[in-house]
């Protein structure tokens, strides 16, 4: 079978702005047949996310994302559908996710990596688990729990500072006494700095008399807050409590182009790509 596929045709380098160009599209023939443990799946929806700006880079400069190769295929949050199974949990038919999704059509990926989704959860919109209801939700969500030093009945005010995104558009931040959640500063990707960014001396002078924290949070840390943080925002949204914002864009041919707009806020919540539909089984 060929299906089609994006690789990373070239690096912006670590002050360059990403362009559509960055990527390009090839065809591969996948194996006739699948192994033990494996399935063969079909792309649905692919996400472009602001921290794959690093991994455009030969150094990502944190030990919990590996750069892109350069000709080699590029991954990514993602859902589809199993077409062929070989593993014991799963079967033709399920809706599957990843945050390694493979930038093609269709592809054979070890049932190992994948988690079954339940089209209920989000009432059948899919692409809401690459979004609200997936890694940027609990982003939003956990972050707030976490971080934002929240205290019941105490008046509090909350601040989102960047909050076009599909994270910011969920979530938030500042005041005297105040907490800053440090989660992504798309403005500095495209720039050779540390992260988080240092602040001006201005900047530092007014923390320091105003006694402002300012916390990095990664949520990759609290995993096992994950389960119950995606079942409370699917709750919410079906109860109209959550408001969910997408940008789509349709094609596998777009993925560079759906990047480049999302780096230079083009979207409006989750910059979605939409491969191929769930009813075209």
């Amino acid at each position: 079978m060929i299906v089609r596929r994006v690789v990373l045709n070239s690096r912006p380098g670590k002050n360059g702005n990403p362009v559509a160009e960055n990527f390009r599209m090839e065809e591969v023939r996948l194996a006739d047949n699948i192994s033990e443990g494996q399935v063969q799946v079909r792309t649905l929806y692919l996400s472009v996310d602001p921290y794959m700006r690093c991994k455009m880079n030969e150094d990502t400069g944190t030990d919990y994302l590996a750069p892109w190769q350069l000709s080699q295929v590029v991954d990514g949050g993602g859902i589809g559908v199993v077409e062929e199974s070989k593993h014991i949990h799963l079967a033709k038919g399920d809706f599957v996710t990843s945050f390694y999704w493979p930038w093609q059509t269709k592809a054979i990926l070890d049932g190992n990596g994948l988690e079954k989704v339940d089209p209920q959860l989000v009432d059948g919109h899919l692409s809401y688990f690459l979004g609200a209801i997936g890694m940027p939700g609990l982003t939003s969500l956990i972050g707030v729990q976490e971080k934002g030093h929240i205290s019941a009945g105490s008046n509090q005010t909350m601040v989102v500072s960047g909050a076009a995104g599909a994270c910011g558009s969920l979530a938030g931040q500042m005041n005297r006494n105040s907490h800053i959640i440090l989660c992504g500063q798309i403005s500095q990707y495209n720039k050779d700095v540390p992260y988080p960014p240092p602040l001006s001396p201005a900047a530092e002078a007014i923390q320091k008399e105003r006694n402002i924290t300012r916390e990095r949070f990664t949520v990759l840390n609290y995993k096992d807050k994950f389960q119950p943080g995606l079942l409370q925002l699917s709750q919410w949204f079906k109860e109209g409590k959550l408001k969910i914002k997408e940008t789509v864009i349709n094609g596998l041919e777009n993925m560079g182009v759906a990047f480049q707009s999302m780096m230079t806020g083009g979207n409006i919540g989750k910059q979605i790509v939409c491969i191929s539909e769930a009813s075209s089984l």
